[in-house]
């Protein structure tokens, strides 16, 4: 479980951040303060990092215990600017508010709690606001970025709170965003958009972090923005038998060395290479940096004398962007992935409990995939307990999902590493230098105190079960929770349909063929194969359908899980459920955009009766009437005007086996 901290704070002071811990400001609190730092718990973070008058002033505060209460922004003259109450979800508990134009001089950010959730009243933290903008220094001698603060349970829930805001919608909202950056650049969800005032994130271009780059980056911008220790591991990605493996780390404060040394035989051919000419202008502000491409050499140069061969110096990254993309290409979904038993990793495992998955915490799937916990929607008498989660996908489009078993793989074998729910593992600055702490020191750190091998002994069944207990610790009604599955495959199929689309728009603008990898690189390759193929979405779709189509038995199997109605067997509600289950398919309908652009109407029916087809529906030089599994000479599919090679087909044909038996195969 995860300790207490007192109110603590984050200011801006001589161009650094600090984490205070402050007296409540309430007269009763002064009564009772034994029990109020026991209580409060609280974190407020206030940005931009030297507030003036001339930027909003966004305040967010965490809390690690449930507080009924609201935040209010005290100005100067006394009154109220702007107020809320607390966000979805927790721990920790979150609340933000902002100010467009804040005036200048002392403001409050006041949390203000009911006496009978807090015996603390009302907590306040001082900010002051300039009249003139300043802006906090960016960069240390030797190190990417200066730091001004550490990682404990204050900055711990402050970057779960700066991610729950940074994803915060509603359940039943459709969240999806071409790219990542759209989320950054946006700063009514970003609280730390342009947090240095530096007009570090004032333009955004194009990068496509995949799914482990994007938890790593949504980590290290935080860190970045905060002033805290950051570092990666070089891990393999785990084949032959066997599992992902860490060795070296590398941090902020040795950006000369980003990535292991490569082999003698590679020094030798890139110091005998004819050097680059000389690059572009670099951009100014980081995100322009990060999302722009590489600068590429001239055409038409003269190719300078080479040189002689000769072992090239450790070269820096440039700035804070080119720090992430080295970052970008060392790190992947077997990073995640590594023992949990490992101290070498950059994740640790924890229980499965509300209190310990939060938002920032990492799922590593068995197969090669990375999400990250965003929110808890807690159960209610109506619903079931929900947890949503978002990933990047290789198409470059970031979605918001429920967990579920058809999103959330899960398998515990040796060769696979450690799949489940994982956190980043602490830095720790000690006599100028950092290291992680490991896991012994974690599970007795009083700021952490949460590592647990208890994932890595459990059974798929197992896993699935305590997940169900932690969502909903309450029996469920059956109908709303066999619901709220379908629901989440439909989900999933809308998700699909903008991958399928993705691919369509692909073949019409004439880029040729994606040429198809061999065997198991199906799943995990690169260009254009791997930004429009579904094989490892479209498996997990058929896993999603036989959960679903396999509820009303799963209900009878575990009665006691669910709110069975006085006087019926698990017998006669499996039966109503099977009826409610096939009105309920064929009520739910989406649409996808046929080869000439019409659009065609499915129903999750249709989907679950094509569950064979979508077999070999994956291929993104098959038309999109194929791909949804339409049938030769039908109507929908007269409009399809392109087949895969036959040699493609072949292939899919011999790996077919791996979909119709829901197995994924060993690279």
């Amino acid at each position: 479980m995860l300790r207490a901290r007192r109110f603590a704070a984050f200011l801006p002071v001589a161009g650094a951040f600090a984490a205070f811990l402050f007296p409540l400001s309430a007269a009763r609190a002064q009564a009772a303060s034994g029990a109020c730092e026991d209580a409060a718990e609280v974190a407020v973070l206030a940005s931009p990092a030297a507030p003036w008058k001339g930027a909003p002033l966004r305040v967010l505060v965490a809390a690690e215990k449930p507080v009924d209460g609201e935040l209010l922004l005290i100005g100067p003259d006394g009154s109220v600017a702007a107020k809320s109450r607390q966000l979805r979800g927790g721990p920790p508990y979150v609340w933000f508010a902002e100010v467009a134009s804040p005036a200048a001089g002392a403001w409050r950010a006041t949390l203000s709690a009911d006496a009978a959730s807090s015996p603390c009243g009302a907590m306040t933290r001082e900010i002051e606001v300039g009249a003139r903008k300043s802006s906090v220094s960016r960069a240390t001698e030797g190190a990417v970025w200066a730091l001004r603060g550490k990682w404990d349970r204050a900055t711990e829930n402050l970057y779960s709170a700066w991610i729950a805001k940074l994803f915060d919608a509603p359940l039943d909202a459709e969240q999806s965003w071409k790219t990542w950056h759209e989320v950054l650049r946006n700063p009514s969800r970003n609280v730390l958009f342009n947090h240095l005032g530096t007009g570090e994130d004032s333009l955004t271009l194009s990068l496509k972090p995949d799914c482990a780059d994007f938890v790593y980056f949504l980590r290290a911008y935080f860190a970045f923005k905060m002033g805290l220790p950051f570092a990666y591991s070089n891990c393999s990605r785990g084949a032959g038998g066997a599992a992902p493996r860490c060795n070296e780390r590398y941090d902020i404060l040795h950006p000369e060395v980003t990535r292991p040394a490569p082999p003698p035989e590679q020094v030798t051919a890139s110091a005998a290479a004819p050097p680059a000419s000389a690059p572009a202008a670099a951009p100014t502000n980081i995100l322009q940096q990060l999302f722009s491409q590489p600068q590429q050499a001239q055409p038409g140069a003269p190719a300078p004398t080479a040189a002689p061969a000769k072992p090239p110096a450790p070269k820096r990254p440039a700035g804070v962007a080119g720090y992430f993309r080295a970052v970008g290409d060392v790190v992947h979904s077997g990073s995640v992935r590594a023992s949990a038993n490992s101290d070498k990793s950059d994740f640790y495992t924890i229980p499965l409990t509300q209190e310990t998955l939060r938002p920032g915490t990492a799922y590593a799937d068995p197969y090669g995939h990375v999400m990250m916990l965003v929110q808890r929607v807690p159960q209610s008498a109506d619903a079931a307990g929900v947890f949503l989660a978002v990933d990047a996908e290789p198409d470059g489009t970031v979605t918001r999902k429920r967990f579920w078993r058809g999103n959330f793989l899960f398998a515990n074998e040796a060769t696979l590493g450690s799949p489940g729910f994982k956190r980043f593992r602490p830095v720790v600055r000690e006599s100028g230098a950092l290291r992680a702490l490991t896991n012994s020191e974690i599970a007795k750190n009083p700021e952490y105190g949460d590592f647990s091998l208890e994932q890595t002994q459990l059974g798929a069944e197992d896993f699935y079960d305590r997940m169900d207990e932690v969502m909903s610790p309450e029996p469920l009604d059956p109908t709303r929770a066999m619901t709220a599955a379908i629901t989440a495959l439909e989900e999933q199929v809308k998700t699909r349909a903008t991958a399928v689309e993705n691919g369509r728009k692909f073949q019409n603008g004439g880029r040729g063929e994606a040429s198809m990898p061999d065997g198991a690189a199906i799943f995990a390759t690169s260009g254009a194969w791997e930004d429009f193929s579904t094989p490892a979405r479209d498996l997990r779709l058929l896993i999603a359908i036989d959960v679903v189509r396999g509820y009303p038995d799963r209900v009878a199997r575990r009665s006691e899980r669910y709110a069975i109605p006085f006087g019926q067997s698990p017998a006669n509600v499996k039966a109503q459920l099977q009826s409610a289950l096939a009105s309920e398919l064929a009520a739910r309908t989406f649409a996808y955009t046929r080869s000439d652009g019409s659009a065609w109407t499915l129903s999750l029916k249709d989907v679950i009766d094509r569950a064979e087809d979508l077999e070999m529906g994956y291929n993104p030089n098959d038309c999109v009437e194929l791909r949804w599994g339409a049938k030769e000479g039908s109507a929908e599919a007269a409009t399809c005007t392109r087949r895969a090679p036959a040699e493609q087909r072949a292939k899919m044909t011999d790996y077919r086996n791996w979909f119709r038996e829901r197995r994924w195969p060993h690279a």
